[in-house]
């Protein structure tokens, strides 16, 4: 049931009338007979979706009535691992309906996911409130000191008897009733927010007319506006809300009222007042969910959640938030106060709007290290970075990307991949890499089957990566900037994760780990990029096939902590406004723009009709409410893990089988803290972190991360 749990956080469904299938059925309720049992995506339309996920439901049902009624007493195969399978065909039909869903979607499908959500939501609750299935469970888990398990059993065990108790399986009459509806009604507001989101990205372009209204803006990003241009049928140049368009238009963009124009529109996202607008989404959600915390015996949510993560508890979170602000601020002001100078240099007038602190700040950045990052651009061709991902990997670890031509696709712009250790398969990798309307913003990993091993049936994961970076244009390749190499990188290192993995069960495979444990692995991997040794393997110009310069890649070192301290701040002010949401105890009045700005440290002039939190999915609608301090978390980690790799060389095959063995392989089978201490041979240290940031050059120890405390 974790699985179903998880797409209802993140994604949407629902239903239409049911169609009679003619001979052939629907494939989604088939076995799927293809290479590794990827899903046949020519054969599935929308009309499959509802009566599939409806008939997979009732199918989950009858396993879950079966290990309920057997006769034989409780044990943990016939009861805990039971129920890792119950739904099976659910989760495989499911992950299909949500992961297109966010890449590839339509209205139809917004409407089916929609309609659907409240009867998985119901299914869910069914199952995690069923007394008598938890009476099993239960007992199973009161005989566990006497079972003999496995290090990964017995955490499986806990996690299922964890999961009904936090799923509200003690809760009785009234309450019991609320929590149920509650959890209905939260699911369909988080697909609602991503709903509102995405109609809002599409709702808005900047079209530009006059040519000189395109000065400061690289040629690549013009080329990508003409081509847009030509596409809507339109003359001139056109920029979208989609980052590759967006953001080298704020950062170059010579035109400071179109700059002012573009920022606006992209953050006001979900708060235009119009009928995507979220304001009324967000008072409710985080209302129920403080509803959903007091029922289960918290405080507030955010004790909620907090109580099943490496930090453990919103005392502790707010130590960190304090240290981590009083690491930072200084630096912050500084960071603000030269691009302030330069900007006044330039003939700006202070204060700086927020419109002006990407376009300053990268004049800036030019000026200090003589360096204009678009100049790497024609270095990082799509084709030769994805490439230099796969060597780098082959370097690790040993694997080997075979391009699979007898693989579906679900859109023309993926790319499929076979996955070998040698002569081992690990998996298949899905790569989405461009923006279209039918997409989310952002980058993300997914994944279409989990790995498992269950009585020695090994299945391999289905991962899917999926970014919206810069398109080809005209006959010049798909050209990625330094952020996105970064960006890359840091979801690649998510698939890894998925495809190293070495579980018996699914639940606990691949990222299934704590929430403010799973960005360590894939930000260990933005390290590389900053690394010549890496960089040398695969940067080479697209036209002239010249490698990298030396003095660029200089460049790109030396430039690494600029800004360090201001784009700290930024990430805890997130934090921060995330953890005020989910610590609420009343419903919010007023505005959530007004209520996001007094909980902000904010250095630039407030812009009143703009707001982040209205279109902030990750704590909204990802599964990342009350954690997205996890980002800041997993970086004093990754920063740690990593000075280990360059002390012992970044490609050191030693070290990179231990950095598999001992973290990439066990998933969420053992608590983070152990898997870390198992790899460092220590508690997590916060100098590397700080040294890397240039915040302080000799640090004193990170505080060791509590286990989570006991659920009440």
């Amino acid at each position: 049931m974790k699985k179903i749990a998880k797409y209802l956080l993140i994604m949407t469904i629902a239903a239409t009338t049911e169609p009679v299938f003619g001979q052939g059925g629907n494939p989604l309720l088939q076995e799927w007979n293809t290479p590794h049992q990827t899903p046949p995506f020519s054969k599935i339309r929308n009309e499959h979706y509802a009566p599939a996920v409806r008939e997979a439901i009732k199918e989950a049902e009858k396993n879950i009535r079966h290990i309920k009624r057997q006769k034989e007493a409780p044990t943990f195969e016939n009861t805990i691992v039971a129920l890792q399978t119950a739904s099976e065909k659910l989760d495989r039909i499911s992950s299909v309906l949500f992961n297109l869903n966010e890449c590839n979607t339509d209205s139809e499908m917004q409407n089916i996911v929609m309609e659907l959500t409240p009867e998985l939501t119901r299914f869910s609750n069914k199952v995690n409130m069923d007394e008598k299935l938890f009476e099993r469970v239960k007992a199973v888990y009161e005989q566990r000191e006497g079972l003999n398990l496995t290090t990964e059993q017995r955490t499986l065990l806990e996690d299922t008897y964890k999961g009904f108790v936090r799923n509200g399986v003690n809760l009785t009459g009234k309450d019991r009733k609320t929590f149920a509806k509650n959890s209905e009604r939260l699911a369909e507001l988080s697909q609602q927010m991503n709903r509102n989101v995405l109609a809002d990205n599409n709702n808005y372009f900047l079209h530009v007319t006059k040519e000189e209204d395109l000065s400061g803006l690289p040629e690549n990003v013009i080329a990508a506006a003409r081509a847009e241009a030509q596409d809507r049928g339109l003359e001139g140049w056109v920029f979208t809300l989609a980052y590759p368009s967006y953001g080298p238009f704020i950062t170059y963009a010579d035109n400071r009222a179109l700059r002012k124009q573009i920022w606006r529109a992209y953050n006001s996202r979900g708060n235009r007042g119009n009928a995507n607008d979220n304001n009324e989404v967000i008072r409710e959600m985080t209302y129920l969910r403080y509803q959903q915390a007091q029922l289960l015996g918290y405080a507030n949510y955010s004790e909620y959640v907090l109580s099943d993560r490496m930090c453990s508890t919103p005392e502790q979170l707010g130590k960190f938030f304090e240290d981590m602000f009083v690491a930072c601020r200084p630096f912050a002001e500084k960071d603000l106060l030269a691009v302030s100078a330069h900007a006044l240099d330039l003939g700006a007038s202070l204060p700086l709007e927020r419109w002006d602190f990407s376009y300053y700040s990268e004049k800036l950045k030019q000026y200090q290290y003589d360096f204009d990052a678009e100049v790497l651009r024609p270095y990082l061709q799509l084709d030769k970075v994805r490439q230099g991902i796969f060597d780098l990997y082959g370097k690790l670890y040993g694997l080997t990307f075979r391009e699979a031509k007898n693989i579906e696709v679900y859109h023309p712009d993926v790319t499929v991949y076979e996955v070998m250790d040698g002569d081992r398969f690990m998996g298949v990798l899905y790569l989405d890499m461009h923006p279209r309307p039918s997409k989310r913003s952002g980058a993300w990993k997914t994944t279409f089957r989990e790995q498992s091993n269950i009585n020695g049936k090994q299945v391999r994961p289905l991962v899917q990566v999926v970014c919206n970076f810069s398109k080809p244009v005209g006959d010049k390749p798909a050209l990625l900037s330094f952020d996105e190499l970064e960006t890359f990188m840091h979801e690649f290192g998510h698939a890894i994760h998925c495809l190293l993995t070495d579980c018996t069960y699914p639940s606990l495979s691949g990222t299934n780990v704590k929430r403010d444990f799973v960005e360590m692995p894939s930000q260990v991997m933005e390290n590389w990029c900053y690394e010549p040794q890496f960089l040398n393997t695969f940067a080479r110009h697209y036209e002239t096939g010249d490698t990298i310069p030396g003095e660029y890649i200089q460049k790109i070192k030396a430039a690494e902590k600029y800004l360090a301290g201001w784009m700290c701040l930024r990430q805890l002010n997130l934090g921060m406004v995330d953890f005020a949401f989910h610590t609420l105890q009343i419903p919010i009045e007023g505005s959530i723009e007004d209520y996001e700005h007094s909980r902000m440290q904010e250095y630039l002039p407030y812009v009143e009709g703009t707001c982040t939190s209205t279109s902030f999915t990750h704590i909204f609608a990802g599964g990342y409410a009350s954690g997205y301090y996890g980002y800041k978390w997993a970086e004093v980690l990754d920063a740690d893990i990593f000075s280990k790799f360059k002390k012992e060389g970044i490609f050191n095959p030693s070290t990179a089988k231990a950095f598999r063995e001992k973290i990439l392989s066990r998933g969420g089978t053992e608590h983070p803290a152990v898997l870390f201490r198992n790899f460092m041979g220590r508690d997590p240290d916060n100098s590397a972190f700080l040294l890397r940031c240039g915040f302080m050059e000799e640090a004193q120890p990170f505080e060791k991360p509590q286990r989570a405390k006991k659920n009440r």
